[in-house]
């Protein structure tokens, strides 16, 4: 088992990492909009889930993984009205690759966030571009 920790990302703000590589899978704590300074994006659910996208792309990096190595996903919603919001974000982020997803709704989240997203990706996969 590795650790996955980046700067590039907010730290964990519990006991628990940013992500764990275990028998070739990378699997992410969840993300909410915290800025790598530990400040929160607050202004909509669309700008939460582009810093929510971004941090999981800088985590997925550090474990030498990328969004095309994503296998599954869930998202957690404050409010399930902002679904095609996010749904719109995430789509950006994923383009054509479309991993297994779960979407659920839930009464709260940490710091109030109104969308966390985590997931499970392929580690360390041999891109020949």
């Amino acid at each position: 088992m590795k650790f996955i920790e980046t700067k590039d990302a907010p730290k964990a703000i519990g006991p628990y990492s940013q992500a764990i590589e275990a028998n070739g899978l990378v699997y992410t704590s969840g993300q909410i909009a915290l800025m790598p300074d530990g400040s929160m994006e607050t202004r909509s659910v669309e700008h939460q889930t582009h810093q929510v996208m971004k941090n999981l792309f800088y985590v997925l990096e550090a474990a030498g993984a990328h969004f095309n190595d994503v296998i599954k996903t869930t998202i957690y919603l404050a409010d399930m009205n902002d679904f095609e919001t996010v749904n719109h974000v995430y789509s950006h982020y994923f383009g054509t690759h479309k991993p297994a997803r779960s979407t659920v709704a839930v009464r709260t989240l940490p710091k109030n966030a109104l969308v966390e997203i985590d997931c499970i990706a392929l580690a360390g996969a041999d891109y020949n571009f």
